[in-house]
């Protein structure tokens, strides 16, 4: 069963939001755009010519990320790569257009491609079969999932078990569900460019008894070196994964103002009183300080481990380093309005030059989505309501 929302969690639906802004007029704003032998060769692959993926002006755009509910389609899904186009903020305010010409983008089963992949989430005893079907693929690709306990061939690394996945091909992976809480999967195969080019997403394993707050999200953060996504789209542009230089900041694939996007975006939408958790995975190479503004949370998971009672305190930042995961859970308890959570590294919010942008998220009270501030933001995010 696939969760098709907004804001991958247990958010507001596209009704809700109507409802809440008053319906389409308030809220009109522009158009988005319409939707070999050596097990891991080194960085001279022949990835850097794609002529057989076609034009990027041909590929099919990326989606917002589903959540895909695998213990309740039999504890088996399938993932293949999709070579898509991705538009991290499509409109021109706020320093956009932001476009990736080519990511390699994760799709479950008969779903949309979306970067970051779908989130898998099972519960704590239901294993899951995932099969990563390669057969339309250019490139040879694995899955790799971090916290669980699993066997050495199920493990996702082409140099250390011998398998790997090449183009005509798939294979099952057993991935068991024995360690609750947050985890992040990703393709295995020439990591350094793999997750670069969007092959990442969250695998979630809720306990036996879970009980979900009033409203929850799933957030990843990534930082991108758009040099690899314009060099294998075939621009002439340099790049090394040892001269790295990001220049592009996004939660969910998403660079502020389009994550405030209710659809495309996952902007923190609460109702006064609410319990919210918020589940962050950092997908990419630098540490992201994430803060709150006007709220202060306690982290209560970290990379599948249970933070005791005891250990948890009010805070209003997490520094989250690459491939952590941390849950925070908050009241919803402040004057209602709309609050940045942002990472703290500020120019990481931003787009190119402009400042707001990038990694830059809201918390937004419904009782504050009929107002004219909110009006503005969806006109800058392109939400037509």
């Amino acid at each position: 069963m696939n969760d098709r929302i907004g804001a991958p969690g247990s958010g507001l639906s596209r009704r809700d939001v109507m409802i809440a802004t008053g319906g389409a007029a308030a809220l009109a704003g522009c158009m988005s755009r319409s939707r070999a032998d050596d097990p891991e060769s080194s960085e001279s692959s022949n990835e850097d010519e794609d002529e057989d993926e076609g034009r990027s002006s041909d590929l099919p755009w990326t989606s917002a990320p589903e959540v895909v509910r695998v213990d309740e389609q039999g504890g088996s899904v399938t993932l293949r790569s999709v070579t898509s186009r991705h538009a991290v903020h499509p409109m021109d305010s706020m320093g956009g257009p932001i476009e990736l010409p080519k990511v390699w983008a994760f799709q479950a089963d008969d779903g949309e491609p979306s970067v970051p992949g779908p989130i898998l989430r099972t519960t704590e005893g239901n294993d899951m079969e995932v099969t990563l079907d390669n057969t339309d693929a250019s490139h040879p690709h694995t899955l790799h999932f971090h916290g669980v306990r699993k066997t050495w061939e199920n493990d996702g690394v082409p140099t250390t078990t011998g398998i790997r996945v090449d183009p005509g091909e798939k294979h099952t992976y057993t991935i068991p569900a024995n360690v609750p809480g947050t985890h992040f999967y990703h393709c295995h195969y020439q990591t350094h460019r793999h997750i670069d080019m969007g092959m990442y997403g969250i695998f979630r394993v809720d306990p036996k008894g879970y009980e979900p707050a009033d409203k929850e999200y799933f957030f990843t953060l990534k930082d991108w070196d758009s040099r690899v996504n314009r060099q294998l789209a075939g621009e002439d542009v340099d790049y090394s994964p040892r001269q790295r230089n990001p220049d592009v900041f996004t939660i969910n694939g998403k660079s502020l103002p389009r994550t405030l996007h209710p659809e495309e975006g996952s902007p923190i939408i609460v109702d006064h009183g609410d319990t919210v958790r918020l589940h962050m995975v950092n997908a990419g190479y630098m540490s992201h300080p994430m803060h709150t503004h006007n709220h202060r949370y306690r982290l209560v998971e970290k990379d599948g481990g249970q933070i005791p009672e005891a250990a948890q305190y009010e805070q209003d930042i997490t520094n989250i380093a690459p491939a952590e995961r941390h849950t925070i859970e908050f009241e919803a308890d402040a004057d209602p309005g709309i609050y940045l959570m942002h990472c703290h590294k500020v120019d990481h919010a931003m787009n190119g030059r402009s400042y707001p942008g990038g990694m830059v998220n809201g918390i937004v009270y419904r009782d504050a989505m009929d107002t004219d501030v909110f009006a503005d933001l969806m006109e800058y995010a392109g939400y037509k309501g």
